[in-house]
């Protein structure tokens, strides 16, 4: 069977230059938009057989030097209170290995604009968005392969509050990775 793919994004700004061959899914903002439309897309296939969701979107880096696209290998759902969940003698699940790279994306529903949040999140992952770990979680539970490609947009700072202003660049750069990698 042919390799086949859905690519997924938050937002159409993010997607913009998705190759018009690709099928595209737009989620919304949020860890429950992302993972209830991928899950509601991933239901209305025949088969899932040769699928893999691609995950493209922005991401804040969350430490100094960081710029440019990445594939992480590694997404944390950050904002789940996962040691108080797994005292309670249940697993949270809030880290999912996707890749084999050394990147770690930590994805909440928290817009992250803060530079004291931003440090505190940089001592366990390396940039942060809000839908990777749900997108990733949906494809994993159907059993679907899943790729996450970030675009670093921001500084996981003030700057983020402009990123209606910086998306273009990101999309471009996602637009080109995906039509020279899939």
């Amino acid at each position: 069977m042919a390799e086949r793919h859905l690519v997924v994004s938050a937002t159409a700004a993010e997607a913009a230059h998705v190759p018009p061959d690709l099928p595209l899914l737009i989620t919304g903002i949020g860890k429950t938009a992302a993972a209830a439309a991928t899950a509601r897309a991933l239901a209305a296939y025949d088969h899932l057989s040769g699928l893999t969701v691609v995950n493209v979107g922005t991401a804040g880096a969350l430490r100094p030097g960081l710029s440019g696209l990445f594939e992480p290998g590694v997404v944390l759902n950050h904002d789940i209170n996962a040691d108080v969940i797994r005292s309670l003698g249940h697993d949270p699940q809030e880290r999912l290995v996707v890749g084999t790279s050394e990147v770690v994306l930590a994805t909440g529903d928290v817009f992250v604009s803060d530079p004291v949040v931003r440090d505190a999140l940089a001592g366990r992952a390396h940039l942060v968005d809000m839908e990777g770990y749900a997108v990733a979680w949906a494809a994993q539970q159907a059993g679907v392969p899943v790729r996450l490609v970030k675009h670093v947009s921001d500084t996981a700072d003030e700057s983020a509050l402009d990123w209606a202003s910086m998306v273009e660049a990101s999309a471009v750069a996602l637009g080109e990775w995906l039509e020279s990698s899939l």
